[in-house]
C-alpha cells in the first residue's frame, strides 16, 4: 500500500497508522524514518543530557576546592542554555538534531569558559584578600584566552551557516548563538553571582582531591621532542587517510537494524526488494514526444514500471473515463507527470548512475524545462551540494579562526601552529574509519570538521597565552613544563566532558546520524588533547623565538640565547645560565628537578665582586659601584638592583651567597 501523508501531521499520522496494523506488519518512507527519529531522539536525549550533567558535577567536584563552586559553574552554564533555547523561537524551526544536540553540546563547547576563570580567581585570591579585587585581576588575566576561545568557537560554528544544506545553517547558528551567550554569561553572570557568595565558597572549602600535577609536566618535557617527530610522521597519511573515505550521503542508512524503522524496512524489502519511486514533470503540448521519452526510460534495466498520462489515457483508458481527480494526477494545465518505479537503493552507486542516465535521456527531450525528484534523486543533490560545500567551509572556519588568533595575539606563527595542531587532531580523527573500513555520513564529517575546530582550540590557547606568561621569567624548558602542570587540570576538565557527552550521544542515540556525529565528536576531543599535552609544548620550544614574538619583535621581558636583549628599548649585560643569556634571573631546568615552591628563587649563581654593586659578565650584585665604575655602568647596576628587589623581596645578600 502506497499512502500519502500531511508532513505537518506525520507524528500523529505515523502513530495512528501503525495501531492500525499492528506490530506483526511493517512501514517505511522518508515520512516515517522522519517521524521515528523525532520520536526516539526527545527520549534518548534526555537521558543523556541527565549522564552529562553528572558527570560534568562529578569531574568540577573533583578539581574544585568548595562544593559551591560546580553549582555555580552549572547555574551559569544553564542559565546560558536557557536563553538560548528560548531565543531559537526567532529563527521560527530549527531541525529535530539541532534540538536534540544543541544544548548538550552548549554545555561541553562553552564549559571551558566557566572553568578557566573560577581557576584563576582562586589563584589569585591567593594573592589578593579582597574578592572583588581578585575577580577583577582573574578577569583581566584570563580574558585574552577567554575572549580568544570564545571568539573562535563562535566562529567555528557560524561557517556552518555557508552550507546549502540548511541542516548546517540551522546548527551552526543555534550554536555559535549559544557559545556568545555562554561566554557573556561568563564574562557578567558567573562573576557577580561568585562574589555575591564567595563567603558560601569559603566556607565550602575541602581538600582538592586532584592537584596539579607537577610530574606530569616533566614527563611532557622529557618526551616533547620524540613527541614532535611522531607528530610529523602522521601528518601526512592521516590528512590523506581523513579525505579517502566511503561516506553516506542521505538518510537511508540513518537507523540500525536494532530499531523498528530498520526491521521494518528489512522486513518490507525481503518481499519486495529494492524499489524506490521517482517523479519526472514535464511540459505539456506535445505528446509524441512525451510517449518518445516514455519509451526510452523504459529501456533502462533498472526502471521497472511508467505511470503517466501517454501510458495510459487514450492507449489504455479512455479520458472520458477518468473523472478530474483521477486525472489530475497525470496532467495538470501545463506539465504532464510521469511515475517512475526503479528497483535501487536510496542512495548508492547505482542510484547515482541511474539519476544521471534519467536526468540525460530528459535533458534531449525537454531541455532545461523538466523537473526530476524522489528519495533517491533528492540523495544524489544531497551528495552533490555537501561535496561542493566540504572546500569552502573548511577554508572558511580555518581562514577566520586564523584571523582571530593573529589579531588577538598579534604573532603569525603562533596561529599557524595552534591551527595546525587541532587540523592534525581532526585529521587524525577522520583517519579511523578509513583504516577501519566503515563508512561515515557526510554531513558528520562536515559538520564535525568545525566544530573540533572551534571547539578544541580553546585548549592550545590556554596553554600558549600560560607558556608566554611564564616565559618572561623562566628558561623555555622550565616554563613548558610549569606551564603543562597548572593547566592540566583546567584543560581535562573541559576536555573530558566534551569527551563523554560525545560519546554518550555516539552510544545511546539510535538515530546513526547523531550517533556518528557523537563518537566523532567525543574521539576528537580525546586526540586534540593528546595533541595539546603532548606535541604542542614540544612546539612551543621549538619555535620559542618566533612564539615569543609580538607585532614582529621579541616580547617585553622575554629571555633571549641569541644574544641580544632590550627591553623597553634599553640594552643590558645578561646573566649566562645554562648557555642562554636572560635579562631576568630565570629559573632553570636543574631548579625544576628540586621542584621549589611557587615563587621561590634557587639559581645555582653567585652574586660576588671586589666591590658590591660590581657588575661582571654573568654576574649581579647590590650596593655601592666600584670606584673604577662608570657612571654607564652604575646606572646599569642600579637598574639590575631594582630588578632584583622587585624579583626576589627585599632580602640582604651578602658576598658570596647563592640564590
Amino acid at each position: 500500500l502506497s499512502v500519502t501523508i500531511d508532513t505537518d501531521m506525520r507524528l500523529t499520522a505515523v502513530e495512528t497508522i501503525r495501531d492500525i496494523i499492528g506490530e506483526e506488519n511493517a512501514m517505511t518512507g522518508s515520512v516515517v524514518s522522519s517521524a521515528d527519529g523525532t520520536a526516539n531522539t526527545v527520549s534518548e536525549i534526555g537521558k543523556i543530557a541527565l549522564i552529562g550533567v553528572l558527570f560534568v558535577l562529578v569531574v568540577l567536584l573533583l578539581t574544585t576546592r568548595s562544593w559551591a563552586e560546580p553549582f555555580l559553574v552549572l547555574i551559569s552554564l544553564g542559565i546560558a542554555i536557557l536563553i538560548n533555547m528560548g531565543t531559537n523561537l526567532i529563527f521560527g524551526e530549527i531541525s529535530f538534531v539541532t534540538n536534540a544536540a544543541g544544548a548538550i553540546l552548549q554545555l561541553a563547547v562553552s564549559l571551558d569558559y566557566a572553568v578557566f576563570l573560577l581557576h584563576r580567581f582562586e589563584h589569585c585570591r591567593q594573592e589578593e584578600e579582597n574578592p572583588e579585587s581578585a575577580m577583577i585581576t582573574a578577569l583581566c588575566k584570563s580574558t585574552p584566552s577567554i575572549l580568544s576561545s570564545g571568539l573562535t568557537t563562535v566562529i567555528g560554528f557560524i561557517v556552518l551557516v555557508l552550507m546549502r544544506y540548511r541542516i548546517g545553517a540551522d546548527l551552526g547558528f543555534a550554536l555559535a548563538k549559544g557559545v556568545a551567550i555562554s561566554l557573556f554569561t561568563a564574562f557578567t553572570f558567573l562573576p557577580a553571582l561568585t562574589i555575591t557568595i564567595y563567603k558560601l565558597i569559603d566556607k565550602t572549602r575541602h581538600q582538592e582531591v586532584l592537584s596539579a600535577p607537577k610530574r606530569f609536566g616533566k614527563l611532557v618535557l622529557r618526551i616533547s621532542a620524540p613527541m614532535v617527530i611522531l607528530f610529523v610522521i602522521v601528518l601526512v597519511p592521516s590528512f590523506l587517510a581523513s579525505n579517502a573515505n566511503d561516506y553516506y550521503y542521505g538518510s537511508t542508512y540513518m537507523f540500525g537494524e536494532n530499531t523498528r524503522y530498520g526491521k521494518d524496512t528489512e522486513a518490507i524489502e525481503e518481499v519486495f526488494g529494492e524499489s524506490d519511486t521517482w517523479v519526472l514533470m514535464v511540459p505539456v503540448g506535445d505528446d509524441s514526444a512525451e510517449s518518445a521519452l516514455s519509451a526510452e526510460l523504459k529501456e533502462l534495466s533498472h526502471v521497472t514500471g511508467i505511470l503517466s498520462y501517454v501510458d495510459t489515457v487514450g492507449t489504455v483508458i479512455p479520458e472520458s473515463y477518468l473523472d478530474d481527480d483521477t486525472l489530475a494526477l497525470l496532467r495538470s494545465e501545463n506539465y504532464s507527470r510521469m511515475v517512475l518505479t526503479v528497483d535501487v537503493p536510496y542512495e548508492g552507486d547505482e542510484t547515482f548512475a541511474l539519476v544521471e542516465e534519467v536526468r540525460a535521456i530528459a535533458e534531449r527531450y525537454y531541455p532545461d524545462t523538466y523537473y526530476l525528484a524522489g528519495e533517491g534523486v533528492s540523495t544524489y543533490d544531497l551528495m552533490d551540494t555537501v561535496t561542493a560545500d566540504m572546500l569552502k567551509v573548511n577554508l572558511a572556519a580555518i581562514g577566520a579562526v586564523f584571523l582571530v588568533l593573529l589579531v588577538l595575539m598579534r604573532s603569525i606563527a603562533l596561529p599557524v601552529i595552534l591551527v595546525l595542531s587541532i587540523e592534525a587532531a581532526i585529521w587524525l580523527n577522520l583517519s579511523v574509519p578509513y583504516f577501519m573500513d566503515a563508512s561515515i555520513f557526510y554531513i558528520a564529517y562536515l559538520i564535525i570538521s568545525t566544530i573540533q575546530l572551534g571547539a578544541t582550540v580553546d585548549y592550545a590557547i590556554l596553554m600558549t597565552d600560560r607558556y608566554r606568561e611564564k616565559r618572561g621569567r623562566k628558561t623555555k624548558r622550565v616554563a613548558v613544563a610549569e606551564t603543562v602542570s597548572e593547566v592540566t587540570i583546567s584543560i581535562l576538565t573541559s576536555g573530558s566532558a566534551l569527551a563523554v557527552v560525545g560519546l554518550l550521544l555516539g552510544y545511546v542515540s539510535s538515530n546513526r546520524l547523531l550517533g556518528q556525529l557523537g563518537i566523532l565528536i567525543g574521539r576528537g576531543a580525546i586526540f586534540s588533547l593528546l595533541i595539546v599535552f603532548f606535541v604542542l609544548p614540544g612546539l612551543l620550544t621549538m619555535f620559542d623565538k618566533l612564539v615569543m614574538r609580538k607585532n614582529g619583535k621579541p616580547m617585553a621581558g622575554t629571555h633571549r640565547s641569541d644574544g641580544e636583549h632590550r627591553r623597553a628599548g634599553e640594552e643590558n649585560n645578561p646573566q649566562l645560565i645554562n648557555g642562554e643569556k636572560s635579562f631576568f634571573p630565570l629559573q632553570t631546568e636543574e631548579d625544576l628537578k628540586e621542584e621549589p615552591a611557587m615563587g621561590d628563587a634557587h639559581f645555582g649563581n653567585s652574586f660576588s665582586g671586589a666591590a658590591a654593586g660590581e657588575i661582571h659578565p654573568g654576574n649581579v650584585g647590590e650596593g655601592n659601584a666600584a670606584p673604577d665604575a662608570s657612571e654607564e655602568t652604575k646606572e646599569d647596576g642600579a637598574a639590575e638592583s631594582e630588578k632584583l628587589s622587585a624579583y626576589f623581596g627585599d632580602h640582604h645578600l651578602e658576598r658570596g651567597d647563592s640564590v
